[in-house]
Order: C-alpha cells, then sequence, then structure tokens
C-alpha cells in the first residue's frame, strides 16, 4: 500500500496569461487572476492589440503575507506593497495579501510594453504609462482607466517643475533641476495626451516619428505644434481643470483557471527558492544558505527540496562541484526537469572557468559540452524558455567563433522570449554589433537605456557605440538641454491648484 503524497497549503493557480502562487484561498488566487486577465484584455485593447493573444510565457505571481515579502525580499523597505524583478533564472511579480493590486498593475503594464511594442518610447512615456493604467479599476459594470491620483497631483501643486525639455528627453537627467517633478510630471503629461481623441492620435504621430529616429523633443513639438514653453503652460491649465479619466463598458471572455497542490516542500522552501533568484545582501547570503540546507534535509527526496538546495550550494555556497552532485540525484527521479537541467549547465559552466583559470583546458572544454548537452536535454522539454537560450549563448562566449549566426539565432529567440530581461537585451545588442547590425542592435537596447528606473552604463556604452558617438557628444547634448532648461525657468513657474476630477 503506498502512502498518498503530502501537499502544503501553496497552490500554483493558472490563466492563459499567469501563474499565481498563493497559500490563500482558491476564491482569492481566482479573483486576483480574473482582475488580472481583464487588465491585459484592456491594456490590449486600448494599444490596439489582438485581445485573444497569449504571451509566450505565463507570468509567475506570488501573493504573500508580509512576512511572506519579507522572506524573499529580507531588507523590504516599509510601505512596498510588492516588486517585480527581472533576472537570468527568472521574470516573476510578488503581491502582498489585502493590496488592491495597483503596484502589481503598474509593473504588469511596463511588462506588457517591454514585451509588446517595438518603439524606444521616451523614459517619461514608460512611467507615465504604467501610472495611467495602473489606476485602472474594474467595477460591476463598467471598468474605469486613468482615474487620476490625488498624490501626484497634490505633488505637482506645491513641487517646482523641471523643464519641459528635460521632460521629454528620451531619457531621465538624474542632475535635471526639479527632478523630484518627474514621475508626477510623466503621469500628468500622459494624462493630457491620452484624456482627448485629437490628443491621442498627435501621441501615435509623436511615437512613430521617435521610432523612425526624430529626437522626443522635435517629434514632441512635429506632433503637437507646441514649444516646450507652450507645453508647460498647456499642462498647467489642463492640471487646474477637470482630468478625464474613461469608462469602458465591455463583456470580458470568461477565463480558464487551473489549480495544481505544490508538494509539502513548498511550505519551506518555495519563497527561499524565490530569494535566490531575487539576490540578497552578502550579509544573508551565509545564513539563507544555511536556513535552506536545514530546511531541504527534512525532504530528502522532494525535487523541489533538492532544486533550491542545489541553487543555494551553487550560488550562495559558491561551490559548483557539490550543486552537481544535488543536482545529479534529482535528475535521476526527473530526467526531464528543465530548471534542474538548467543550474546543472550553470554549475558546470562554472566548473568550466575554474578550470580555464587553472589552465585545464581539456577539463574545460569537457565542462562546457556537459552544459550544452543539458541544455539540449532542457530544449527538448520545453522549447520556449528564454533561460535555456539565454545559457547556450552565453556557454559559447569564450569561443574563437562567438557569435556565429546561429548564436545570434538563438539570442534572437530568447529576446522574443523574454524581451523584458535587460541581460538578454545586451548580451543580442552586443553581437549584432560584432555583426555591424548596428541600427538592429540600436532597437534592441535603447529602451534598457531610457527606462527612468536607474541608468544602466553598460547599455550606454552598447548604445553610443551603436550609433557612433561618443562621451562627449552626449555631454554636449545634456548642456543643450540645460541651456533650453535655464531659458524656461527664467518664464517662471506659477503655481496651481490640484486638478478636480471626471
Amino acid at each position: 500500500m503506498c502512502a498518498s503524497p503530502a501537499f502544503a497549503d501553496w497552490k500554483k493557480h493558472e490563466s492563459p496569461r499567469f501563474e499565481l502562487y498563493s497559500a490563500g484561498t482558491d476564491r482569492e488566487a481566482r479573483d486576483m487572476l480574473i482582475e488580472l486577465e481583464k487588465f491585459d484584455y484592456v491594456l490590449r485593447l486600448f494599444m490596439g492589440q489582438d485581445v485573444t493573444e497569449v504571451p509566450h510565457r505565463k507570468l509567475p505571481i506570488y501573493l504573500v503575507t508580509d512576512s511572506g515579502l519579507g522572506t524573499i525580499w529580507p531588507d523590504v523597505e516599509d510601505r512596498i506593497a510588492g516588486f517585480y524583478t527581472s533576472s537570468d533564472e527568472d521574470i516573476f511579480a510578488v503581491a502582498t495579501r489585502g493590496d488592491n493590486n495597483h503596484t502589481l498593475k503598474h509593473e504588469y503594464a511596463h511588462h506588457f510594453m517591454l514585451a509588446d511594442f517595438a518603439y524606444p518610447y521616451p523614459g517619461w512615456f514608460i512611467e507615465g504609462f504604467a501610472e495611467y493604467y495602473g489606476a485602472t479599476e474594474f467595477k460591476t459594470s463598467e471598468t474605469r482607466i486613468g482615474i487620476p491620483d490625488a498624490n501626484r497631483a497634490a505633488a505637482l501643486n506645491y513641487l517646482s517643475w523641471m523643464s519641459m525639455s528635460e521632460l521629454l528627453s528620451n531619457r531621465p537627467m538624474a542632475k535635471a533641476r526639479n527632478a523630484d517633478s518627474y514621475y508626477p510630471l510623466a503621469w500628468l503629461l500622459t494624462h493630457w495626451f491620452l484624456g482627448d481623441a485629437t490628443r491621442r492620435q498627435q501621441m501615435v504621430t509623436y511615437l512613430h516619428d521617435i521610432g523612425s529616429g526624430t529626437d522626443s523633443v522635435t517629434a514632441f513639438q512635429n506632433a503637437t505644434g507646441l514649444t516646450p514653453t507652450d507645453l508647460r503652460r498647456t499642462l498647467r491649465r489642463y492640471m487646474g481643470g477637470r482630468v478625464p479619466y474613461s469608462i469602458l463598458r465591455t463583456e470580458f471572455p470568461e477565463f480558464q483557471i487551473q489549480i495544481t497542490a505544490l508538494p509539502d516542500s513548498a511550505d519551506d522552501l518555495l519563497l527561499l527558492g524565490q530569494r535566490l533568484k531575487s539576490g540578497t545582501t552578502e550579509e544573508n547570503r551565509q545564513s539563507t544558505l544555511e536556513e535552506i540546507r536545514r530546511k531541504a534535509a527534512r525532504y530528502p527526496e522532494d525535487t523541489l527540496a533538492l532544486l533550491v538546495l542545489a541553487h543555494a550550494e551553487l550560488h550562495n555556497g559558491r561551490d559548483p562541484a557539490k550543486a552537481v552532485d544535488i543536482l545529479e540525484r534529482l535528475l535521476l527521479m526527473e530526467p526531464d526537469h528543465v530548471e534542474a537541467l538548467q543550474y546543472m549547465a550553470r554549475a558546470k559552466m562554472d566548473l568550466a572557468d575554474k578550470a580555464f583559470e587553472a589552465d585545464e583546458y581539456s577539463v574545460a572544454v569537457g565542462h562546457r559540452n556537459d552544459a550544452q548537452s543539458a541544455l539540449r536535454t532542457a530544449y527538448a522539454a520545453d522549447d520556449a524558455n528564454y533561460a535555456t537560450m539565454l545559457l547556450m549563448a552565453l556557454n559559447r562566449t569564450g569561443e574563437p567563433s562567438y557569435p556565429t549566426e546561429n548564436d545570434l539565432e538563438i539570442l534572437a529567440i530568447a529576446y522574443t522570449l523574454a524581451p523584458q530581461l535587460g541581460q538578454i537585451r545586451l548580451t543580442y545588442a552586443a553581437a549584432l554589433l560584432h555583426h555591424d547590425r548596428n541600427a538592429e542592435a540600436i532597437a534592441v537596447i535603447e529602451p534598457l537605456v531610457n527606462n527612468p528606473h536607474g541608468e544602466n552604463p553598460a547599455a550606454k556604452a552598447l548604445l553610443l557605440r551603436a550609433k557612433g558617438l561618443t562621451e562627449a557628444d552626449i555631454a554636449a547634448e545634456e548642456e543643450a538641454l540645460r541651456r533650453k532648461a535655464e531659458e524656461e525657468a527664467e518664464e517662471g513657474d506659477p503655481q496651481t491648484p490640484p486638478p478636480a476630477t471626471d
């Protein structure tokens, strides 16, 4: 007589576009998934996309308590309701119970934009888009889109505004005067564009012009007929009036949801596994490893426990040989376990690097071949996994022939599967540049450079190479922007009451 398997409180709930991991009630998980599916539907509808299309990869989301959030991110700041992260190991979001999902919808809007649009959008629009659509509310008979944010409006009432030239520039300037008004102004400008049918069409023209290579300030003037000074006055008047939002009445399709119980080990190790993927401080590295060793020992024959333990030994313990031993046990139980095969490849690549450093060339080549073999097996099990494709390319980066046309094809597939991942964009753009495909490299890397969430020096360096520019050229552009900002500052910055809503 066989014992029944033990199951954790955790379950995986799958809809067409999302995977939600939760230890709460099925109703709670279902309600969140349906709201997110509706949100994706609205984004596709408003951006002219096929509403029935599903992504290459479902976005994993972990619905947690505050303590669960702390398990994944030990150094999380107070008042953080969740977060989104992308790495070469996973792209996932975390949301806390009881939140209104605004943070999750905001982050998903970023995720959606990077997946579905090819233009190198200016930084202000990247953030404004997420702010505008992230406020979407779903009522029984209607959907409210673009509801004004009272906090953003209040901030614009007391902050001194940055110059419109700097706001409109393709990427945010960290040293811009009054930079703390950047996000509220990005929100307001997006509202202004989307609050009127004529301006919506102007926005389409503006974005197409940017896509053809025109700088953002010039493209704005071409599309709207407004100078930066005109825009400043226009936004002041718009803010003092009634800021509209849209009401959508539609019948959403029925979204099918499947539920799978997770093994008993998930209670102890599921969230710790995500901590390993999202990174931790050096101070937490050893304590995390010790905690995982202790908890994994309770489940010696469990694949999830073995996977998390091997990952911890590889990254936190920095012991690829020990990780290989654990993964070999796991793969005996489940030979086609894709994530285990990927970690096996990573461990073998680390061992190859060590062998190269020790001048053991034949040993290193053997480890590289083992890594490639593991990745071929992973690909056979799942041919639409971005991590497998990226690792295939990275495993060849030390070869004299890299990057071949086949390497480019592999990276192109990885990019198609996970355009949200900066490392894929960087690796693919560098390979394109090697083959003098500069225009394609610019299209791949520029969205990463324009991202308002922080400068990426590596991406910026690649973009300069692709465009044939130097740091001096960029410094000259920034100096010209500063001069424009000073000219606008001479116009004054009259204060305006916060807007009413309509």
